[in-house]
């Protein structure tokens, strides 16, 4: 009689993870972790409407492989449509789950119309749906609670950009030499108490590659945020800092690199969809 009560409970538990999988719009395959040598499936995250009218839907991804990071160019293996191949997506995934990295921008027309997100991996391929289903839409810009996710700026004086969509700087390089990336954040600090001690910052930040053709290594991919005193912050954010590391370039080429910031919330990505911010960095590296 136990043994037929936990194989129903597990058939029941099996059946919630695929219900609230497709309930959040990730769409991904129950497979386990391997080291090496599994797919990579586009995420969808879901969908948020933008002030001139048109909408956003945003984008992450799921890399099975735990120890084998993976570049897939823009083609055939790589390609978002119609409209594509390119679209904004990333071509270096790093292992586990990427949350609410980018954004593509659909018009105020696309109603029922789709887009598929299509990534070959080990041979394996991933297909995923994009749409304007309403079980899908967001609020990424404010939660029940009135928070909202952190502004980040590339200069002291702004201009601060929050959400994921976020803004973009273009910078040079060098191969070999280190890159300073210096970013000015703010935040409302709507929950000082969740912090872990009374000085931590209410922000947490991480970089990482979206596209390169070769290897960059951060001198530190989650740098701590420092209090500063900005001279023109945000309205309403009483907390301003600072973060900065390097990143240093193997080889000449084009790159793209993404901050992504989270408040003290415990939110953001794979939480409750707020609040985060995005913002990213375009290098163009010489020898």
């Amino acid at each position: 009689m136990q043994a037929q009560q936990w194989k129903l409970g597990s058939i029941m538990f099996v059946l919630a993870l695929v219900t609230s999988g497709l309930a959040s719009g990730q769409q991904l395959p129950m497979e386990p972790f391997h080291e090496s040598g599994q797919s990579i499936t586009g995420a969808f995250e879901g969908w948020f409407p933008n002030q001139d009218g048109t909408y956003s839907l945003l984008l992450g991804y799921f890399n099975r492989n735990m120890q084998e990071p993976m570049d897939i160019p823009i083609g055939p293996d790589n390609e978002i449509e119609p409209g594509g191949p390119d679209q904004g997506q990333p071509t270096h995934f790093l292992p586990g789950r990427g949350w609410g990295l980018f954004t593509i921008t659909v018009p105020k027309d696309f109603g029922d119309k789709h887009l598929t997100w299509t990534i070959t991996a080990n041979g394996k391929p991933a297909v995923i749906p994009l749409s304007l289903n309403p079980l899908w839409r967001l609020e990424p810009f404010v939660d029940a609670t009135g928070d909202t996710p952190p502004y980040i700026g590339f200069s002291e004086d702004g201009p601060f950009v929050n959400g994921p969509v976020g803004q973009t700087e273009s910078l040079t390089a060098t191969v070999g030499t280190a890159l300073p990336l210096t970013l000015w954040i703010a935040d409302d600090d709507k929950d000082p108490l969740l912090r872990r001690a009374k000085d931590d910052a209410p922000i947490k930040v991480h970089w990482i590659v979206l596209r390169g053709p070769a290897t960059v290594k951060f001198a530190n991919d989650a740098p701590p945020v420092e209090t500063v005193k900005l001279k023109s912050p945000p309205p309403g954010t009483p907390f301003n800092g600072m973060e900065t590391t390097t990143a240093t370039f193997s080889e000449p080429g084009e790159y793209i690199l993404n901050l992504q910031a989270q408040d003290a919330t415990g939110g953001g990505p794979g939480g409750r969809q707020c609040c985060w911010s995005n913002a990213k960095v375009k290098v163009s590296v010489k020898p």
